[in-house]
């Protein structure tokens, strides 16, 4: 233990406890994370239970240490409150988020485990799907052209992720659903302090289920191998010597729930940001090579993932705080994203933003490995809308922010008039 550390962390602000938990911040966060970054930026969060990072420096000082901000076991922190007796109702979803699988895990078994799936998301894998993905997109448009309206989430930002993703693992077309389900109620208890017992019950099992659709599949392939890349990891396991059964399934239960949610969350934030800011759409429209900048700044203003739990392998003094071993660590992405530190008019929507190193997806070893492919699906799908849907204009009734979601920002609705 650093003997510089100070004994004790300073006590939580009642007034920012008030406002970290109050529905105006789900709906949102900005301002109060301004005034954290400004007044406050490492704070220790009773409500939340965690050190919250809202400064750009410190975050990215925070992903260059995984030796002491790890991914390992974090989620399984979550029942730590609990009594012994009923923490022991959540054994199966406690041994999952232990098992060491591609998000839950530190070099040098998130090297190995990363190295076998980077192949399914590379730049030249995903461009041969572009076509694919259009085909998709078109298909969801022609769902609804001809009523006038859609929900831009429901028609599209849900199903076009999941049916992606589901066909690069090589699960049916028609489960693809199945996995948007599953996702929000694991994702659900994720990012709060003290869950209910309700929600975490509910994650566990969407979790056992999602495991058992997993294992079924697993086993198709062990006994007719496939090119596709849950055949492929199979392959790997049946080696016996880079993959065990435990990370296999770890991994795929990653692949399949982070594989469409950030994207699913991109489609969705980028054509509401373009709606409410008729002067950049206008922008885009005059010039579509601003698309791709456009994303980028979809991704910087409305950050798919708000914020990221790291858990504390050992003590540190963090810039002049002390972190403890086992306590619980917050980088706020979205806050990050609008640091004036970095970003001139943080809090403007500017599809013209130049040097735009925004943390959306993260930064070093754990860079969300499929970016590429989040950043393709969003390319085509806002596009698509706006070539095919020259006059979409919000619908009378306003969107809506999911407040179920406290480690994303995802719209729940998003109806429009075409």
């Amino acid at each position: 233990m650093n003997a510089n550390i100070t004994p004790r962390r300073p006590a939580s602000d009642p007034r920012f406890e008030v406002m970290l938990e109050s529905q105006e911040f789900l709906v949102n966060p900005y301002p109060v994370l301004r005034e954290l970054r400004t007044s406050a930026p490492i704070y220790w969060s009773d409500a939340i239970g965690a050190w919250l990072l809202t400064r750009y420096s410190d975050i990215l000082a925070s992903f260059k240490d995984p030796a002491h901000f790890s991914n390992e076991d974090r989620l399984a922190k979550t029942v730590a409150y609990l009594s012994e007796k009923d923490q022991t109702k959540f054994k199966p979803l406690v041994d999952h988020f232990t098992t060491k699988g591609l998000i839950f895990s530190d070099p040098p078994n998130h090297t190995r485990l990363r190295g076998l799936v980077n192949k399914a998301f590379s730049a030249g894998v995903v461009e041969q799907m572009r076509g694919h993905i259009q085909t998709l997109v078109d298909g969801f448009i022609d769902k609804r052209i001809h009523t006038g309206s859609m929900d831009v989430m429901e028609d599209l930002a849900v199903p076009l992720p999941a049916t992606v993703i589901s066909g690069i693992m090589g699960a049916p077309v028609e489960d693809a659903h199945l996995f948007k389900k599953w996702a929000d109620d694991i994702v659900s208890f994720q990012g709060v302090n003290r869950p209910t017992e309700e929600s975490l019950l509910r994650g566990q099992d969407a979790l056992i289920s999602l495991r058992n659709y997993l294992f079924d599949m697993i086993e198709q392939r062990r006994r007719r191998p496939t090119e596709d890349l849950l055949g492929k990891l199979v392959a790997v396991e049946a080696a016996g010597d880079r993959l065990t059964e435990g990370e296999l399934i770890s991994t795929s239960v990653t692949l399949l729930v982070a594989g469409h949610e950030t994207t699913t969350s991109l489609i969705g934030n980028g054509i509401y940001s373009l709606l409410a800011y008729p002067d950049q759409l206008e922008c885009l429209r005059q010039d579509p090579e601003l698309l791709k900048p456009a994303i980028e700044e979809t991704l910087r203003f409305e950050s798919p993932v708000a914020r990221q739990p790291r858990l504390m392998k050992a003590d540190l003094d963090f810039g002049g705080f002390p972190f403890r071993k086992g306590e619980m660590v917050f980088q706020m992405l979205n806050a990050a994203n609008r640091d004036p530190e970095l970003f001139s008019n943080p809090d403007t929507f500017d599809i013209r933003r130049k040097d735009n190193r925004h943390m959306a997806f993260g930064h070093g070893i754990h860079f969300c490995i499929g970016a590429m492919l989040a950043r393709t699906e969003a390319e085509i799908a806002i596009r698509t809308v706006l070539q095919r849907m020259p006059s979409i204009r919000f619908a009378e009734k306003p969107a809506e922010w999911d407040r179920n979601k406290r480690s994303g920002r995802m719209l729940k609705n998003l109806p429009v008039i075409l």
